[in-house]
């Protein structure tokens, strides 16, 4: 049985958790909302499965957005290890973020960040996110600085981060996609047209 903890684990910081649910009303009508209070939701609706493929995608679009901090503390822990009771783990490995949704009441869609040994054993689980890499200080010796300068025009090896997702998102369109403007029929021959050589008409 497990306890209930009273304070972090040392130099930690609290685990964070995002929850995406659809709700199904009376008049057959449904509402989607997001424990993050500065997100868009569309207007309550009919389109169930609309609704659905937009609570979906907003749970990825968090899930992309979020950076994993690695002195995170396991949010399953926090929680007395209800999501996966009886089965008795101890916490370790690096923080994760993780996914929950079971596809049989897909109605909610959770995300927290908890160790990789409590990830393992959570049900209707999966692993969206791990933590950035840490950068390792440059430690070359003194009599290899020249020839540093000399690959100053090379490019730079360190991947770029990946660009975060604005905290406010909404989805662009009502169903939740996120498709880019499609061209306009034509558009595109029109183009190649208009730089084409035009026949008939020498003098």
């Amino acid at each position: 049985m497990s306890t209930t903890p009273t304070e972090l684990p040392t130099g930690r910081t609290p685990g964070r958790t995002w929850t995406v649910r659809l709700t199904g009303h009376a008049d057959r009508t449904a509402t989607v909302s997001c424990s993050t209070s500065a997100c868009t939701m569309p207007p309550r609706s009919r389109d169930v499965a609309g609704l659905r493929r937009f609570a979906a995608l907003h749970a990825a679009s968090h899930a992309k957005a979020a950076r994993v901090r690695e002195r995170a503390s396991c949010q399953c822990w926090t929680q007395s290890c209800a999501a996966h009771e009886g089965m008795r783990v101890h916490c370790s490995g690096s923080t994760v973020l993780v996914l929950r949704h079971d596809p049989a009441v897909a109605r909610v869609w959770h995300l927290a960040e908890v160790c990789a040994a409590c990830a393992k054993v959570m049900t209707h689980t999966r692993v969206v996110g791990l933590p950035a890499p840490t950068a390792r200080p440059a430690t070359a010796a003194p009599e290899l600085q020249p020839e540093r300068s000399e690959r100053a025009g090379q490019r730079d090896p360190t991947p770029a981060a990946p660009a975060a997702v604005a905290v406010g998102f909404s989805s662009p369109t009502p169903n939740g996609g996120d498709e880019a403007p499609r061209r306009a029929p034509g558009q595109a021959r029109r183009g190649r047209r208009r730089g084409a050589p035009r026949g008939g008409q020498r003098r």
